[in-house]
């Protein structure tokens, strides 16, 4: 049963560029990016990667079995941040099955970059030609928001009351300490329109989520003001140095960290701990156990994340 102080997270996918299926990668997992939070009696969802398609099946399990009635049946209410629409983000997005019931309310935040609006470019990148039904065949209250830095999202846990406000306008009496604040920083170290870092805050503890991000030589000194302190920082990792920096294929500017990227963007911050995140799909089991043993070494505080992991800040 939750409680109205729980500040959780959960991974659902931690792998990037695409899914894997394969016996080699059961320890870490094999799904896209997703990450479930729960604030008080409030679910917040970072990406909707193939990982959103299995918390989706669990929320609509527990909607259909809250009640034998379906009027009497609990409501699902999720606020979706969406980091950047590449394919790997969004590709579990028409699969949600919540998106199908009725009396959900579905609010989803983020940014297309391209000079449109972003319930325009979903139409056309989740659905329209590449799947069997439009975005507005979707049965639940499916709300799409653009968002930018200069705004913030607060949230309230009980009544699910959401409103987004000018960081400008916002005094400090304006928020109470019940309920829930997300920040955003805009990035443009990710190719074709960039990425949002996302900051939620809640009951004096804090997370940042930094996927698709590529730390050059002296770090991000916008992300270590951003990630200041907080709780908990994931952060992509999507290579090792020696594939980073290989002679025959070298990801330099692919817009996306080393491991040892993450490892300074944590110390920098000081992050009280770092999940790793954000997958080469060819790095199976054996070498990202690797990977972690050996940064452990380092860095005591950080962790590979894993699907199915679930930590309390």
């Amino acid at each position: 049963m939750k409680k109205k102080d729980d500040f959780k997270v959960k991974f659902w996918g931690v792998r990037g560029s695409y899914p894997v299926v394969n016996k080699n990668f059961l320890k870490y997992g094999g799904n896209t990016s997703c990450v479930e939070v729960i604030a008080g009696n409030h679910r917040i969802i970072l990406d909707a990667g193939t990982g959103i398609i299995p918390l989706g099946d669990k929320i609509f399990k527990e909607h259909i079995s809250s009640s034998d009635t379906m009027a009497d049946r609990e409501p699902v209410d999720v606020t979706l941040l969406l980091s950047h629409v590449h394919q790997d983000h969004i590709q579990g997005l028409n699969f949600f099955k919540p998106a199908n019931i009725l009396t959900t309310q579905l609010a989803l935040y983020g940014f297309s970059g391209n000079n449109q609006t972003l319930d325009k470019t979903l139409a056309e990148l989740v659905y329209g030609k590449s799947f069997p039904m439009t975005i507005y065949d979707i049965t639940a209250d499916y709300n799409i928001n653009d968002i930018s830095e200069s705004e913030i999202i607060i949230i309230n846990p009980k009544s699910h009351k959401r409103s987004v406000k000018r960081i400008s306008d916002i005094k400090n009496s304006d928020i109470n300490d019940d309920e829930i604040v997300i920040s955003m920083l805009k990035s443009n170290s990710h190719p074709n329109f960039g990425v949002l870092f996302f900051k939620i805050q809640y009951k004096n503890k804090s997370l940042v989520y930094a996927t698709d991000t590529e730390c050059y030589y002296g770090g991000s000194r916008k992300l270590e003001l951003f990630a200041k302190d907080v709780d908990l920082l994931i952060h992509d990792s999507q290579y090792t140095t020696e594939d980073y920096l290989s002679n025959a294929s070298p990801k330099q500017g692919f817009g996306h960290s080393t491991f040892e990227m993450a490892l300074n963007s944590a110390s920098a911050s000081c992050a009280k701990k770092l999940a790793l995140f954000h997958f080469d799909p060819s790095y199976n089991d054996e070498k990202l156990t690797f990977i972690e043993n050996y940064l452990i070494s380092k860095n005591p505080n950080c962790f590979l994340a894993k699907e199915g992991m679930e930590i309390c800040i």
